[in-house]
């Protein structure tokens, strides 16, 4: 079960992974982004300074050139969550359909072009949506979750085999929604 004000406390950082999940832009690197979007008690802190320490041993170019292998050329490293479980399968489309709606109920309207399953799109409706007090927000925040655990760990295992900083950026993500995750404790209370 999803902690829904725990995970709202980090919507700042949410913004800032939507940002470096996409290509990259030279104001994506500038140190104000870092600053007001971690402090030191954040759980992906010390994951986001590596990757960000990382980044800035390389140039725009090599940046660039690193986020296109990676993410447009790999489909090992697809930043599609759902492609890991389904590929191309009918399953897939029914999530895609069920994340859009639950974006919308939202209020995020889903640009034509682009795929419900796509990290930085998860990444900017965590960042942008107002959900807490809203009694819809449990049952689609954990269908969010649960697609973002699975296509993550997925991306996670083909980023530390390539050792690509991108490594620590969802390394960083990943521990942010785990410290948002609690267990569910049986009715009869034995764990």
């Amino acid at each position: 079960m999803i902690n829904l004000e725990k995970l709202y406390r980090y919507k700042l950082s949410f913004g800032f992974f939507a940002h470096h999940l996409t290509y990259p832009q030279k104001l994506d690197f500038h140190p104000s982004l870092i600053e007001e979007s971690f402090d030191a008690d954040h759980p992906a802190y010390n994951y986001v300074q590596q990757y960000w320490e990382l980044m800035h041993e390389l140039s725009l170019d090599e940046i660039q050139e690193m986020y296109t292998d990676i993410f447009d050329f790999d489909k090992d490293s697809t930043l599609f969550m759902t492609y890991f479980k389904f590929e191309d399968a009918k399953e897939r489309g029914q999530m895609l359909a069920k994340l859009k709606v639950s974006y919308e109920m939202f209020g995020l309207e889903m640009p034509d072009s682009e795929l419900s399953d796509f990290l930085p799109l998860i990444c900017e409706f965590l960042y942008a949506a107002e959900w807490l007090g809203d009694p819809r927000a449990p049952q689609s925040f954990r269908m969010l979750i649960a697609v973002l655990e699975d296509g993550t760990y997925h991306l996670l295992k083909s980023l530390e085999k390539k050792d690509s900083p991108y490594f620590h950026l969802v390394k960083g993500l990943r521990e942010t929604f785990k410290v948002c995750i609690e267990q569910e404790v049986p009715v009869d209370g034995n764990a």
